[in-house]
């Protein structure tokens, strides 16, 4: 099959749901809990090679030209996170590198904990420097992570609020829409994979924790004459009006672009002066 921009966008998201899932050696870690979380209720997914997957990802991008070099930054701007929870100083460097050339730039990023003992590193110092953005992008960067830990939060008050109910019915994880504004900088386009990636792992946890609560519940229906009939509908209509809260809560979370943002490019703000969204 040919490559397209878009069938590797898909192989991407895929790579990163998969680092999301496969356990503490491969969490990003700024979404430990995310990461927690989804291996919490998948329980143990089938391995998959996300570094073999990413590296392969970045060399049938850089085939596709211009139009892929975006994705070649997501590749390795990913590998880079890997190798920095595994301590590998040299490697995060090396894939940072490269992500940089290919134009990464969320400077936002690079100010995650664990990251922030590079910092003292003149080999980061100099790619950081060698970053540029505008203030609008820099705005919807801040956006993206922010999105990215509030759904963390938001999944567990789920788990929490989920914890008892009696009545079969399930409850999904709400998620603010992804930005479609027009990038000044491709790199935006690599954080949004990575919010969407969050999405879709916590989605798909939050999903399978529910069928089992519904199905164990069915079951015990079935089997028990002493079912709470009466407080299976009340736990049934509590749940439908917190899924409609979170879901207004979810839209109303949208990124809106603010007016009178620059657009023009310039260095990123100085390394360390960014505070992480929490």
């Amino acid at each position: 099959m040919v490559d397209t921009v878009n069938s590797l966008v898909t192989r991407v998201h895929e790579l990163q749901v998969a680092h999301l899932t496969n356990g503490a050696a491969e969490m990003v870690a700024q979404l430990d809990v995310i990461s927690s979380f989804a291996r919490d209720h998948f329980g143990a997914p089938q391995r998959v090679d996300v570094a073999a997957g990413l590296h392969d990802v970045a060399a049938r991008a850089a085939a596709l030209g211009p139009e892929g070099t975006w994705l070649v930054a997501a590749a390795h701007s990913t590998l880079s996170g890997m190798a920095v929870l595994r301590g590998q100083a040299d490697q995060a460097i090396f894939h940072l590198d490269a992500a940089v050339t290919a134009g990464y730039n969320d400077c936002v990023a690079l100010h995650v904990a664990p990251v922030r003992p590079l910092h003292h590193d003149p080999r980061f110092q100099a790619l950081y420097q060698r970053m540029r953005v505008t203030q609008a992008d820099l705005d919807e960067f801040f956006w993206l992570h922010q999105e990215m830990q509030t759904m963390a939060r938001e999944s567990q008050d789920a788990t929490v609020d989920n914890i008892g109910r009696l009545d079969t019915g399930i409850s999904l994880l709400p998620q603010a829409p992804l930005p479609t504004r027009e990038p000044n900088t491709l790199g935006v386009l690599v954080t949004r994979i990575e919010l969407a990636a969050v999405q879709t792992a916590l989605q798909q946890a939050a999903m399978k924790a529910e069928f089992q609560r519904s199905s164990g519940n069915t079951s015990l229906s079935l089997i028990d004459d002493s079912w709470d009939y009466p407080r299976a509908r009340l736990d049934a209509w509590h749940a439908d009006d917190l899924d409609t809260r979170r879901r207004q809560a979810a839209e109303a979370r949208a990124f809106a672009e603010r007016p009178g943002l620059g657009t023009t490019l310039a260095p990123c703000p100085p390394l360390g002066s960014i505070r992480y969204p929490a």
